[in-house]
């Protein structure tokens, strides 16, 4: 036994007391085998691969400490879950969907869905004071967190990590003072997630007052930590990234890899010279298998069990009988605590501002056995919303003893660059011909004016089509179910009279408006609005005959329109559907000119099969028992453009009836979107067919006119850019350069 002795006795007498179980006759008593798992992101899914090696050997793992995402597949470890467990549990995950914030459309409010039916860029930007406020990361990590928080729930409120299946610790590196911060105790989901938080990429965790980021920056290999666990021998992971030789460092990003890397390893190195004869190093020959590439799962965990089992001799001599074996796996699995029923749920004071939304949100889930994916939807429900930076919820206790009822307590975090946001969007389009459009557009968006989440919603644009939008909206109960948004605009615009594909006149339309809306939202799918709209406007020409519009005008209208949005993306969709109807009442004692009804449907859906998408589009509008004039242009429907007949001028086609149908197929090109700062291409092509019709019952196939498109997409951070070209069956064709939403 060596130099052992002394502790290898100790340990006897604990098993001896139960402790941690008395070997069965015959076995000796083993020495304490304690797990270091290092940092390395992706790299760390070889660590999966050296404990499916550990448990086929039959090696007990009596403590590990781990860091970043050895602290992550540590914890899972640690948890009580088996190696294979944890194989399966990363399959699982959608490592892309993980290292985003935003849900995925589909889950997000319908509010919110309507926020990208614009042109402005995805990311808003805080505004509080006067100053612009930018998020403390990349990710805030709630995708994440979810992910975590699944896995672990039962462990939210620790006491001690030694009481876990297996005792654990987790490293992560304070940012104020760089020391390493080793949690024992708390929250295992946060600890985990605390560990991981690469400094620029995910926020900081704030906890028991320390900000916290990725342990690898202080301690990428906690093997004095294990040590202080009490381990006797150490069976060490390192996955650390390797250095790049000279002719790699080519860039001012692999030169910052670099110097992180060797920081990292400096430390690293000084952890390593305190491994003794007896202890353990396995360092997979990972490559430069890069720290985000977690597609290559398989590859990696792979690696790491090519590794272990290279060292099997040594590492079996670790290794206990099969009867041993069997009581350690039942001392952990007597360890592992089940999920209780829901008494009652609560927010903590940070969220109180919340309360009525949450609570709202959280009341099917009270009083009924804990139902995970029932939690999980409603916490996707609320941070669909858009003003939380973190949701998250932890089983808590009330009472004492016999009497103490289990519950829920949500954690709310706003949104540390919130409450007030800014977004910026640049929307233009070139035919290459000299003809160029431009639009620049700000939104402010002040939020939480009330605890029922009231907003006030102002854009300002300028360029071709300046105008200033602004919307009050007021949900009436927690649930935000009812709401009104009254809302006001004044808007300038081109209105292009064509004749025979060629330009005949210009005028200058100026339009103000105000809206009285009243609404019912159905889900996150849907919203049912109604409600009065006035205009007053009025058109100035450029030139061309100045008796082909009203100079004047006025509308007055009561209006229904029902929405539909179960889209995944509107720039380039690849799955669901949106639809819309609206019917609008024009009536002379509401303030109109003339009277008429209005009806116009539109309807979209995509289709996808791996890199392939088919779109169906449909528009169409009409005006029933109506007498609208020839020169009220502005009352009349349009089309021409890109997507809207491709081959003809935009908004060459003007008419009180319309209606086009549209097949757009594209492909998606090369490996873009598959990092965090690159965007995907698409190829494209687009059939269409339609037109505008002075009376509904001219409109027919024979009269339609067909046009195809061809076009390069590219998804930006400033919105979908198209470099195309469209042809109609008369022979006219148009090339464009477009930044802008389309669909």
């Amino acid at each position: 036994m060596g130099k052992h002795f002394s502790r290898w006795l100790l340990l006897g007498v604990l098993a001896a007391h139960g402790a941690w179980g008395a070997p069965p006759p015959g076995e000796a008593v083993r020495p304490r085998v304690c797990l270091v798992l290092s940092g390395g992101g992706a790299r760390g899914m070889a660590h999966i691969g050296v404990l499916k090696v550990l448990e086929d050997l039959k090696v007990p793992i009596d403590c590990i400490a781990g860091t970043s995402m050895g602290a992550i597949v540590g914890g899972l470890y640690a948890s009580g879950m088996t190696a294979r467990e944890i194989d399966a549990t990363m399959h699982s995950v959608d490592w892309q969907e993980a290292f985003r914030d935003t849900p995925p459309r589909r889950d997000l409010a319908f509010r919110r869905k309507q926020d990208d039916r614009n042109f402005l860029v995805r990311l808003p930007l805080g505004l509080k004071h006067g100053q612009i406020l930018l998020p403390k990361g990349l990710i805030q990590g709630q995708k994440l967190q979810e992910t975590l928080r699944r896995l672990t729930l039962p462990y939210s409120d620790s006491a001690s990590f030694d009481q876990l299946p297996t005792p654990f610790r987790a490293v992560a590196t304070d940012l104020e003072t760089g020391n390493a911060a080793v949690m024992d105790s708390g929250d295992l989901a946060i600890a985990m997630r605390a560990s991981m938080s690469a400094p620029g990429v995910f926020a900081p965790v704030d906890l028991n007052g320390r900000l916290l980021v990725d342990g690898g920056l202080a301690e990428n290999l906690p093997i004095d930590v294990a040590r202080a666990m009490g381990a006797d021998v150490l069976i060490v992971v390192d996955v650390t990234f390797p250095l790049l030789p000279r002719e790699e460092l080519k860039s001012a990003l692999s030169i910052s890899n670099q110097m992180l890397a060797i920081l990292v390893r400096k430390n690293a190195d000084r952890q390593r010279a305190t491994l003794g004869p007896d202890d353990v190093m396995i360092e997979p020959v990972l490559g430069v298998t890069a720290s985000t590439e977690f597609s290559a799962a398989d590859q990696t965990i792979a690696l790491g069990e090519e590794a272990a089992r290279a060292l099997s001799v040594r590492l079996a001599s670790l290794g206990v009988s099969d009867a041993a074996y069997r009581q350690y796996a039942a001392r952990r699995a007597a360890r592992e605590r089940g999920l209780p029923a829901i008494n009652f749920v609560r927010v903590d004071e940070q969220s109180k501002r919340y309360e009525k939304t949450i609570m709202a949100a959280m009341q099917p889930v009270v009083l009924n056995p804990l139902d995970v994916k029932m939690v999980d939807a409603a916490i996707t429900e609320l941070y669909g919303l858009g003003n939380f930076e973190t949701l998250d919820y932890a089983l808590v206790g009330e009472g004492q003893g016999d009497e103490q009822d289990s519950g829920l307590e949500i954690r709310a975090r706003r949104k540390s660059w919130g409450p007030n946001y800014l977004r910026f969007g640049l929307n233009l389009q070139d035919d290459f011909q000299g003809n160029s459009r431009y639009n620049a557009a700000a939104r402010f968006l002040i939020t939480e004016l009330d605890d029922l989440g009231a907003e006030l919603l102002t854009d300002v644009q300028i360029g071709d089509n300046p105008r200033l939008f602004s919307e009050f909206y007021q949900p009436l109960t927690a649930q935000r179910l009812w709401f009104v948004a009254p809302s006001a605009l004044i808007e300038a615009r081109d209105l292009e009279v064509y004749s025979k594909d060629v330009e005949i006149a210009d005028f200058r339309e100026r339009d103000a408006e105000v809206d009285l809306d009243i609404g019912r939202n159905l889900g996150n799918w849907g919203e049912i609005r109604w409600g009065y709209h006035r205009i007053n406007g009025a058109t100035r020409d450029r030139f061309g005959n100045p008796d082909l519009v009203d100079h004047q005008f006025n509308n007055g209208e009561l209006f229904l329109k029902f929405s539909y949005d179960r889209l995944d993306n509107v720039d380039f969709p690849r799955e669901g559907q949106t639809f819309s109807l609206q019917w609008d009442a024009d009536r002379i004692n509401l303030g109109s000119d003339t009277a008429s009804d209005r009806v116009q449907a539109d309807w979209l859906m995509a289709r996808s099969r791996g890199r392939n998408t088919l779109l169906i589009w449909t528009s169409a509008g009409t005006t029933l028992d109506g007498n609208i004039k020839p020169t009220s242009l502005q009352d009349f429907y349009s089309l021409g453009g890109f997507f809207n007949l491709s081959g003809l001028a935009t908004q060459s086609l003007i008419g009180p009836d319309y209606a086009i149908a549209r097949a757009i197929y594209f492909r998606k090109i090369g490996r873009g979107g598959e990092g965090l700062f690159d965007f995907p291409a698409y190829i494209g092509m687009s059939f269409e067919a339609g037109n505008t019709w002075s009376r509904r019952g001219d409109i027919n196939w024979g009269s339609a006119h067909k046009d195809v498109s061809l076009f390069l997409g590219f998804d930006t951070l400033l919105g979908p850019l198209y470099v195309g070209s469209g042809y109609d069956e008369s022979g006219n064709s148009a090339f464009y350069l477009f930044l802008g939403r389309t669909f």
